[in-house]
C-alpha cells in the first residue's frame, strides 16, 4: 500500500471516472493474461480458515466484499477476486441500459477520505451483464447483484423493474441486493416504505429462491430503519446491507449539491446503524454492514456489534489494490487477541 500512497496523487489528477476507467481497462488487460491473474492471487493471499464462514448458504473465505458501485458492468470479476476480495456486489444493474446523469457526476474529498458520487445507476443494462456473467458462473466466490429500477420507471411500475431483474439473475447469481436507497435516481427513496417492501419481497421471493438482501439509506430516522429491516425480514429477506451513501452534506466542507457521500466521513453514521440493527438482527438474519470501513480495524468493530460480512469501495480507492489483504493479516491478529478461533464467533460479540 505504501507504493500505492506514492502514485496515488498522480492518479488522483485524473477525473474521478477517467481514474475509473483506468482501473477497469487494468482489469481488462490481467484478464486476457491468465498468469497475472494468478500472480496477484499468489500476492493477495492469505489462507486462513479462521476468517472463513457459511452464510445463507454461501461460503465465504474472509469477511470483506466489495460494495455495489465499482463493477457496475460485471467486467472486472476476475482480476477482483484474484485482488482477495471474498465477493463481489456487482452493479447496480437495470433492466435497460442507462447512462446515469450529466458529467461531471463524481468528485473526491481527498482530506475527509471520501467519495461523492450522483452516478445515477449508469450501465449496461441487464441483457448484455447477464450475457457476461454467463461466461464465468458459477463462480469460486460469491456474486451478487445489486438491482435497481430504471429512471424512466413511474414508481407505481417500479415493482415491475424488481421482478425482471430477480428472473434475469435467478441463475446467475448467488444473491440479489435490493436498491431502493441510492440518492441518485428521483424519488426512488421513496419506496423505502413498508407498503412496497411488503409487495417487493413477497413477489422476489417467488421468482428468487437464493438470499435476498435489502439495502437502506442511511438518512432514514433509525426507529424507521429498524422497522423497515424488521418487515423486510418478516417477507422472505435474508438480511440487511447496511448503508448506502448519505446527503448529509454537513460532513464534508466543500461539498456538492446532488450525489451521496461515502467513504470516512459515513463511519461514524453506518457505525451507530450497524450497531442498532446487530441488536435486533442477532441470529435472525445476517447484516453487512458498509460504508466508512478502511481498516481491519475498522471491519472488526462492525463484526463484534452484529455484522457477518463488511463491504468496502471508498477504502479501495484511498488505500489501493491490496487493501483486503492487509486487512486480513491484520484481522486474524485481533481475532487471535480476543482469542476467538474463527471469525464467526466474534460477530456479535459486544452485543
Amino acid at each position: 500500500m505504501s507504493y500505492y500512497k506514492s502514485i496515488r496523487p498522480y492518479i488522483f489528477k485524473l477525473d474521478c471516472e477517467k481514474a475509473h476507467a483506468l482501473a477497469n481497462a487494468m482489469c481488462q488487460i490481467a484478464d486476457f493474461f491468465p498468469p497475472i491473474l494468478s500472480y496477484l492471487s499468489q500476492k493477495t493471499e492469505v489462507e486462513n480458515n479462521a476468517l472463513a464462514q457459511n452464510i445463507d448458504g454461501m461460503h465465504f473465505y474472509n469477511p470483506i466484499g466489495l460494495a455495489a458501485g465499482f463493477d457496475k458492468n460485471a467486467t472486472m470479476i476476475r482480476p477482483l477476486c484474484a485482488l482477495g476480495f471474498s465477493h463481489l456486489e456487482l452493479g447496480a444493474v437495470t433492466p435497460q441500459p442507462q447512462n446515469g446523469n450529466p458529467k461531471p457526476r463524481v468528485w473526491r474529498h481527498i482530506k475527509e477520505e471520501s467519495i461523492q458520487n450522483a452516478m445515477g445507476f449508469n450501465n449496461e443494462g441487464s441483457l448484455a451483464i447477464s450475457k457476461r456473467i454467463q461466461k464465468l458462473y458459477p463462480f469460486s466466490i460469491p456474486l451478487g447483484i445489486n438491482i435497481g429500477k430504471n429512471k424512466t420507471t413511474p414508481d407505481e411500475k417500479a415493482l415491475e423493474d424488481y421482478i425482471k431483474l430477480a428472473k434475469d439473475f435467478a441463475t446467475l447469481s448467488d444473491y440479489l441486493s435490493i436498491n431502493i436507497s441510492s440518492p441518485n435516481t428521483p424519488n426512488l427513496r421513496a419506496l423505502q416504505n413498508k407498503s412496497f417492501i411488503k409487495e417487493l419481497l413477497l413477489e422476489l421471493c417467488k421468482v428468487y429462491k437464493k438470499p435476498i438482501y435489502l439495502k437502506l439509506a442511511p438518512d432514514l430516522a433509525m426507529q424507521d430503519i429498524l422497522e423497515l429491516s424488521n418487515e423486510a425480514i418478516s417477507k422472505g429477506a435474508k438480511g440487511i446491507i447496511a448503508t448506502n451513501t448519505t446527503l448529509d452534506y454537513s460532513l464534508v466542507p466543500n461539498p456538492k449539491e446532488m450525489g451521496g457521500l461515502s467513504g470516512a466521513v459515513l463511519k461514524a453514521k453506518s457505525l451507530e446503524i450497524t450497531k442498532e440493527l446487530g441488536k435486533i438482527l442477532k441470529k435472525k438474519a445476517t447484516l453487512i454492514s458498509v460504508g466508512g470501513i478502511a481498516s481491519a480495524k475498522d471491519a472488526y468493530e462492525r463484526i463484534l456489534y452484529g455484522a457477518s460480512l463488511v463491504q468496502i469501495y471508498t477504502a479501495f480507492i484511498y488505500e489501493g489494490p491490496f487493501v483486503v489483504k492487509k486487512m486480513q493479516q491484520d484481522l486474524l491478529s485481533l481475532l487471535q487477541q480476543d482469542g476467538f478461533n474463527n471469525i464467526s464467533l466474534a460477530v456479535g460479540a459486544k452485543l
